[in-house]
C-alpha cells in the first residue's frame, strides 16, 4: 500500500484561479494488479491550457471533474511493475497529473531515452510545448528566409522555441515579452532580431518600428491587445498560427468597447491571411518522432537553447499556476515532485 498527495479540483474558478480552487487530499494506493504499474512522480508540468480544463464547458477535451485529480503531463519513474513492457527504474512520459504516485495500465507511457540526462525536457522543449512550437510555426506558419516573424510570449516555453526555430530556417525574428529582463534574454540568450515589451505605454507604436516590413507570420499564444497591436502589421498573405489565448483564460465575459469582429474579418479577406487554431496532439499526434527527430539534435548542438523555471515540490503547484497566468514565470514551469 502506497500513501499518495494529491490535488483535487475543489471548485470551479470564477476569473482568475485562487488557492481555494484546490484541495490537497491524502489518500492510499493498493500495490499493483496484474499488467499494472505504479509510478513515481520525478517532475509535473505547468501549463496555461490546465485552466481551461478548470471550466465546465464545451471544449477539445473534457473538464475536470470536481473531487477530481489536477490533470497534466509528468516525468514518473516505474517502482513496482506486473507489466511486461516496463521495469522498475524505467523513466516515462505520463500523464499522471498533480499527484506523487499513480497506478497505470501502461497505456500512454513513453520510455524515456536511458541519454537524456535531463529528464524534465521531456516536458518542454522536447515534449508538448517543443512540438507544438515546431508544428505549428512550420506547418502552419511556414516561415521563408527573410521573412519577418513576430512571437508571442516570447520568453516561454512554447514561444522562444518558435522564435529559435524560425532563426534557423532564416526569417527574421520579432518577440513580444513583458518586461526588460525577458527582452534582454530573449535578444541576448536566444538570438531574436528584437524583443518589444507589451507592459510599455508605447508597445503598439514599439512594434511597428520592430517590423518595418510588415509581419509576415504571427505566431499567436496571447490574444488581447498584443493581437490589436499585430492586426493592421500583418502583411498580404501573412499566416497566424494560433495554439493559445492566455490573456482570455481567466476573462468571464467579452472584453468591453466595440464590436471588431468586422475588422478581425475584413482584414482575414481583404489580406488574404491564414489564421488556423490547432491542438497539437488531436491534429499532430502522428507527427512526434518527425519533431522529435530535428528537435533533439538542434538540443544537443546548442543550436536551440532553454530555460526552465523549477517549482520545487507538490505543495507549491497552485501557486505555480497562478503566477504561470499572471504571466509570472521565466521560461518553462516545472514542478519538481521528487528526486
Amino acid at each position: 500500500m502506497t500513501t499518495n498527495h494529491r490535488f483535487v479540483l475543489a471548485s470551479r474558478p470564477k476569473g482568475a484561479p485562487t488557492p481555494d480552487n484546490f484541495r490537497l487530499e491524502t489518500e492510499t494506493l493498493p500495490a499493483p494488479g496484474a499488467g499494472e504499474l505504479l509510478l513515481k512522480t520525478l517532475y509535473l508540468s505547468l501549463d496555461p491550457y490546465m485552466r481551461g480544463r478548470m471550466n465546465d464547458g464545451p471544449s477539445y477535451a473534457p473538464p475536470v471533474a470536481i473531487g477530481e485529480t489536477m490533470v497534466g503531463g509528468t516525468v514518473s519513474r516505474v517502482e513496482q511493475s506486473n507489466h511486461a513492457d516496463f521495469k522498475p527504474g524505467d523513466l516515462v512520459l505520463s500523464f499522471s497529473g498533480w499527484q506523487e504516485y499513480a497506478l497505470s495500465n501502461g497505456e500512454g507511457l513513453t520510455k524515456l531515452a536511458p541519454e537524456l540526462t535531463q529528464p524534465s525536457l521531456a516536458l518542454g522543449v522536447l515534449g508538448m510545448p517543443g512540438f507544438t512550437a515546431y508544428m505549428g510555426l512550420l506547418d502552419i506558419g511556414n516561415p521563408k528566409p527573410g521573412e519577418t516573424v513576430v512571437v508571442a510570449a516570447a520568453s516561454g516555453a512554447v514561444g522562444s522555441v518558435v522564435g529559435q526555430v524560425a532563426k534557423l530556417k532564416g526569417a527574421r525574428v520579432v518577440g513580444i515579452a513583458g518586461g526588460a529582463d525577458k527582452g534582454r534574454y530573449v535578444v541576448d540568450e536566444l538570438g531574436f532580431d528584437a524583443c518589444v515589451d507589451h507592459r510599455s505605454p508605447s508597445f503598439a507604436a514599439d512594434l511597428a518600428a520592430a517590423t518595418p516590413d510588415g509581419i509576415d507570420v504571427y505566431y499567436e499564444n496571447v490574444g488581447g491587445k498584443v493581437f490589436d497591436a499585430v492586426l493592421p502589421r500583418l502583411n498580404v498573405g501573412a499566416r497566424v498560427p494560433v495554439c493559445g489565448l492566455i490573456s482570455h483564460y481567466n476573462a468571464e465575459s467579452l472584453p468591453p468597447g466595440p464590436d471588431r469582429t468586422s475588422l478581425l474579418l475584413g482584414t482575414l479577406l481583404t489580406k488574404r491571411i491564414r489564421m488556423q487554431g490547432f491542438i497539437i496532439w488531436h491534429d499532430y499526434g502522428h507527427r512526434y518522432q518527425e519533431f522529435f527527430d530535428a528537435m533533439a539534435p538542434w538540443v544537443a548542438s546548442g543550436k536551440v537553447k532553454f530555460r526552465e523555471d523549477v517549482i520545487d515540490g507538490l505543495a507549491n503547484a497552485p501557486a505555480a499556476l497562478i503566477g504561470l497566468l499572471e504571466g509570472r514565470n521565466f521560461g518553462k514551469v516545472v514542478v519538481r515532485v521528487a528526486d
